[in-house]
């Protein structure tokens, strides 16, 4: 019967890392998609960020009491998966509580502080389901959210709840079942939490609670089977994504625009013909209409978005009612991105299907942004929409000519008398000299 056990759970664990892994595949091939950046210079700054960004939260705790919050729960996933090695050991060469033998007391204060954290994380989730769902707070009652988006982060939350709730249960049914001297059951010393909870299953059989702890046990493995397979359909692909996308942040001024070669080329050429390269020819596309054309790094940006809404709280348009959301941006360009991978899965490459990122992201929105990098600053997890809207808007200006007439008045006065105003290099000097 153990043999049959430990094959079950050889077998549910291979296919979990197996689906676990196919689908991240998936996601490293779309991220792929995109353009290439070199984003690899300055590597001590980079795990700088990373640590600070990722592992430290560092710009959580500008709302010290919701960071606090937050990294309960972060290191509860952090920390307590810990545990889940045990538990993934046990299962594999059919033992129980592996460990122990080998941490002696260690091992007691160890489990203490799993259970410490594990209360702390089940508060946390509570408070935070009653923050989206009876406070409601105002970015979390956004339209951005309607449908599966709001039901995804709840869906999180009782998770986690559930599976801290098995840990406990298991441990207390475990203490139980050590107090009666049960077999294979060693005496770990008392855990604190379970500890209080033991006495009140000690009118069970051994039978009844050897069937209650092996059941939680088994609960808890496969909910975090489930789990990791979830986050690839989730926004809590952020969990894992932010170290990735820490370390690749963009290290410019905020504010700085990349700036278009080929453009800077064309305008020197013009002024300079005899620089003009024979093989110089005309740039093919200017901006980006689909994913294909923006950088892997703006795709990598859409899969690690936690949809928290700290950007479009923060965003001067959305505040004051227009229709930018940078939120939706980032969940805009990932549904597009997903759209692109299911139809390259269905054709074995991408078959035009008459659609785009415009077909998700309208100019109105574009139009909206004031290139403030507000959204940049308070990402937590260095995402950066602005990149983009401008590559948006590039392409809406440079490709489609599609920009309005008040924006049109300007460029004309700037390719024309190099200055947003209608007014001629020799009249502006006269004007300098007056009011001088």
């Amino acid at each position: 019967m153990q043999i049959l056990q430990q094959a079950l759970f050889v077998a549910l664990a291979g296919l979990a890392s197996w689906l676990f892994a196919k689908n991240i595949g998936i996601i490293r091939r779309n991220v792929l998609l995109g353009k290439e950046e070199d984003l690899t210079g300055n590597p001590s700054l980079r795990w700088k960020n990373l640590l600070l960004l990722a592992f430290g939260q560092k710009k959580m705790f500008r709302n010290p009491l919701v960071a606090f919050m937050h990294f309960v729960i972060y290191a509860g996933f952090i920390i307590i998966n810990i545990e889940v090695l045990e538990i993934v050991l046990d299962g594999i060469l059919g033992t129980h509580r592996l460990f122990l033998p080998y941490l002696g007391s260690f091992y007691t204060f160890l489990i203490n502080f799993f259970e410490i954290l594990a209360v702390g994380v089940l508060a946390v989730c509570i408070v935070f389901l009653i923050r989206r769902n009876v406070i409601k707070l105002k970015r979390f009652i956004s339209k951005d959210l309607d449908g599966w988006p709001r039901s995804d982060a709840n869906y999180i939350l009782i998770t986690e709840i559930i599976l801290m709730s098995l840990f406990l249960i298991m441990n207390s049914t475990d203490r139980a079942l050590q107090v009666k001297g049960a077999e294979h059951y060693h005496d770990t010393g008392n855990f604190i939490i379970s500890g209080i909870l033991a006495p009140s299953l000690s009118g069970f059989s051994s039978s009844a609670l050897i069937a209650l702890e092996r059941g939680c046990w088994w609960l808890h493995i496969i909910g975090i089977f489930a789990f990791l397979n979830y986050l690839p359909y989730s926004k809590h692909l952020h969990i894992l994504l932010a170290f990735p996308n820490a370390y690749y942040a963009r290290l410019e001024v905020a504010g700085k625009m990349d700036n278009m070669e080929s453009v800077q080329n064309e305008v020197k050429y013009m002024m300079q013909p005899e620089l003009t390269p024979a093989e110089q020819t005309a740039p093919m596309k200017f901006g980006a209409k689909d994913v294909f054309d923006l950088s892997w790094k703006s795709l990598l940006d859409a899969y690690s978005c936690t949809e928290c809404g700290r950007c479009s709280a923060a965003c001067p348009a959305n505040q004051t009612g227009k229709l930018l959301s940078p939120r939706k941006i980032m969940m805009d360009t990932r549904d597009r991105l997903e759209a692109v991978g299911k139809n390259i899965k269905a054709n074995g490459k991408f078959k035009d299907d008459g659609k785009n990122l415009f077909s998700h992201i309208t100019v109105e929105e574009l139009r909206a942004c004031t290139t403030c990098n507000a959204c940049v600053q308070e990402c937590p997890v260095s995402i950066s929409p602005l990149e983009i809207i401008l590559e948006l808007r590039r392409s809406l200006i440079m490709e489609d000519s599609n920009a309005p007439q008040e924006w049109n008045v300007m460029f004309g006065n700037i390719e024309n008398n190099f200055a947003p105003w209608k007014f001629s290099p020799d009249d502006r000097d006269k004007w300098v000299e007056e009011m001088g």
